[in-house]
């Protein structure tokens, strides 16, 4: 009986280590996501939510390495421009997008515009993305998403 009860226990102890190791990690444990070559995905613009219009790409951007190019949606239409990263500092400039016409998302599209060209500071913690301003104002969050 002492058997049993022992490799019970052993049994129990294995399962719950097991358990334990496959937990996801807090965002806070979470390596931070390079800016660079990272889809990010806007989730909130001016705070506010950023919902994706049915049949619409949802809004965000990939910044390219090599030469430095931004590339994404604005929801509505494809957007590519360049940007420079100096430290703790992002620059978007030259943005220009397709000119597709949307019954929706229209408003998204030129606030998120107009986010990208008054960021001056960027902040990455795990998988999500902060753009700020000059005072240092929150303007919009993104999430990492990876492609499969």
């Amino acid at each position: 009986m002492k058997r049993v009860v022992a490799g019970l226990s052993v049994l129990l102890a294995v399962i719950v280590i097991a358990g334990c190791a496959m937990q996801k990690e807090p965002d806070s444990a979470r390596p931070d996501e390079p800016l660079v070559n990272t889809y990010w995905k806007l989730t909130e613009l001016e705070g506010a939510p950023v919902e994706v219009v049915a049949n619409q790409r949802e809004p965000h951007f990939v910044l390219h390495a090599d030469p430095a190019r931004v590339m994404g949606s604005t929801g509505c239409n494809r957007m590519m421009g360049n940007y420079r990263v100096e430290e703790d500092r992002l620059y978007f400039s030259s943005l220009a997008t397709t000119r597709m016409a949307c019954e929706q998302g229209v408003h998204t599209e030129q606030r998120f515009l107009d986010v990208l060209n008054a960021t001056d500071e960027w902040r990455v913690t795990g998988e999500h993305l902060t753009l700020l301003d000059a005072q240092h104002e929150t303007l919009a969050r993104f999430k990492a998403v990876h492609l499969q």
